[in-house]
C-alpha cells in the first residue's frame, strides 16, 4: 500500500532552452508551492510533441534533455520526464488535468501565458481551463508574461545567426556540445587547427558564419577563447555539408573523440569564399583577434 501522501504544485511543458520565460514560470511555481506546502514539479517530455504529432515540423532543440533537467533544478524544481505518446496526444484538456490530479497528485498548476493542454486545448478559453481545473480540484495560477520570449523565437534567432538576441532571450549564451571528430586538417596547414565538433542530430545549429565563443574542454573548469566557423567551407570544399569547426585560441592539444562545449558570444561575419588559402588565413587572423577580444570582455564582465 502506498503511504506517500505528498501533494504537488506542477507546471507542464517541453521547456526546451529553459529560457527567461520558462524561468518566470519555474520561479512562480517554486514560490507558490512554498506558500501552500506543496512540492514543486516540472512535468516535461522525452521528445518535442511535434515529433509525434507532425514529425515533418519537429524543430531542432536548444538543449539536451540532460541540460534541460539541470537548468530546471537550478530553479529549485524537480523535473519529471514522461513519454509523449500518441495516446497522450489524444487526451482532451479535461482528461489531462484530471490525470495530473489523480496520477501525479497535482493540486496546483502553474501555466504560462501561452500554455494549452490536450488536443482540444487551442479551442478553449482561459475561463474554460479554470472551469475544467475547478472540477478536477486543481487550482490554476498564470505566471507573468515576458513578451516576445519563446523557444520558437530563440530557435529562429539561432538559425539566423542572431546570437546576441538568442542570448538575451535565454538569459545565458546559446551552447552547442558534441564529440570532436576527424576532419580534413586543412586549417592546420594554414596555422588555424580546428576541432571538428559533431553535435547530436536533434540539436539546432547556428546559421552559417564565423563566431566568437567560449570553449569548455574535458577536465578543465576554465573556458578558452574560440573562433568557430559554421558552414560549408567554400574556399576549401563545397561538397562536405555543414560543419562546426572550432579554433581554440591560445590552447593546443588533442581533443579527438572527446566532448567539447561551445558557448556562442557573437557572430563576427558571414561565411564567404576567398580567392586563396593565403587570403583566407589573413582574414582568419583578423577574426581570431576579434574573437579573443570578445572572449576577454565577456570573462571580465562575469
Amino acid at each position: 500500500m502506498n503511504t506517500d501522501h505528498t501533494r504537488y504544485a506542477a507546471t507542464v511543458g517541453t521547456f526546451d532552452g529553459v529560457h527567461r520565460g520558462h524561468a518566470e514560470v519555474l520561479d512562480t511555481l517554486s514560490a507558490e508551492a512554498g506558500k501552500k506546502g506543496l512540492r514543486p514539479l516540472a512535468i516535461t517530455f522525452d521528445c518535442h510533441p511535434l515529433s509525434i504529432i507532425a514529425p515533418e515540423r519537429a524543430p531542432g532543440m536548444l538543449t539536451s534533455r540532460q541540460e534541460r533537467d539541470m537548468l530546471i533544478r537550478s530553479h529549485h524544481v524537480e523535473p519529471v520526464e514522461i513519454g509523449f505518446t500518441p495516446q497522450l496526444a489524444s487526451m482532451t484538456a479535461r482528461e489531462w488535468i484530471q490525470c495530473l490530479h489523480d496520477d501525479y497528485k497535482v493540486d496546483l498548476l502553474i501555466i504560462g501565458y501561452d500554455n494549452t493542454f490536450g488536443h482540444d486545448g487551442r479551442s478553449l478559453t482561459h475561463n474554460d481551463y479554470l472551469k475544467i481545473s475547478k472540477e478536477a480540484e486543481v487550482e490554476i495560477i498564470e505566471a507573468s508574461c515576458l513578451p516576445g520570449i519563446s523557444s520558437s523565437a530563440i530557435r529562429h534567432a539561432v538559425a539566423d545567426g542572431r546570437i546576441t538576441e538568442a542570448t538575451d532571450m535565454l538569459g545565458r549564451p546559446f551552447a552547442l556540445e558534441g564529440i570532436v571528430g576527424s576532419g580534413q586538417q586543412v586549417g592546420r596547414t594554414i596555422g588555424f587547427p580546428t576541432a571538428n565538433v559533431i553535435p547530436e542530430p536533434y540539436m539546432i545549429i547556428p546559421g552559417g558564419g564565423v563566431y566568437a565563443a567560449r570553449a569548455f574542454i574535458p577536465h578543465s573548469s576554465d573556458p578558452v577563447a574560440a573562433m568557430v566557423n559554421i558552414g560549408r567551407r567554400p574556399t576549401i570544399a563545397d561538397s562536405l555539408g555543414v560543419t562546426v569547426e572550432a579554433n581554440l585560441i591560445d590552447w593546443s592539444g588533442d581533443l579527438y573523440s572527446q566532448p567539447l562545449r561551445l558557448e556562442f558570444l557573437q557572430r563576427l561575419r558571414d561565411e564567404r569564399r576567398f580567392d586563396s588559402l593565403d587570403s583566407l588565413a589573413e582574414r582568419l587572423q583578423m577574426d581570431r583577434i576579434e574573437a579573443r577580444k570578445l572572449f576577454l570582455a565577456a570573462e571580465s564582465a562575469k
